[in-house]
């Protein structure tokens, strides 16, 4: 699972899923049910999560790959992140469809922060990436 990975393109959408789509290896390293929160307690809070038994975090060189969604700057922003223990690198920046978009203002509202890819949103981008 961990391995460097370039930061991909962050200015257009298109070319970010497609080098993402492009990377088979990468799909199939990206971790549908990581949560900000959970990685947070898993990389950042060492051993806070070991009763769990799915993750074991032991060093750096144990990686997460998974989405976020950040509303902070105000519209709804999709970021591939690859975190360990030392960083969280933003490995791509897509950009909801506007339909998409307006059904997560919607749901949401103008709540700030970074949230978790779920729903509408992660069967989106499972979709577009042929993952499954």
């Amino acid at each position: 699972m961990g391995r460097n990975i370039r930061s991909l393109p962050q200015e257009d959408n298109m070319t970010g899923l497609n080098e993402i789509k492009n990377d088979m290896n990468l799909v199939n390293n990206i971790d549908w049910e990581m949560t900000p929160e959970e990685a947070v307690k898993l990389y950042l809070e060492w051993g806070n999560n070991w009763a769990s038994g799915n993750y074991v975090i032991r060093s750096k060189d144990d990686v997460s790959h998974y989405f976020v969604i950040n509303t902070w700057k105000g519209d709804p922003v999709i970021y591939l992140v690859r975190r360990n223990s030392d960083e969280a690198q933003n490995l791509a920046e897509i950009r909801m469809p506007s339909d998409l978009k307006t059904k997560y203002n919607n749901e949401n509202g103008t709540l700030k922060g970074v949230f978790a890819v779920e729903g509408e949103v992660r069967d989106w981008l499972k979709k577009e990436l042929k993952a499954d």
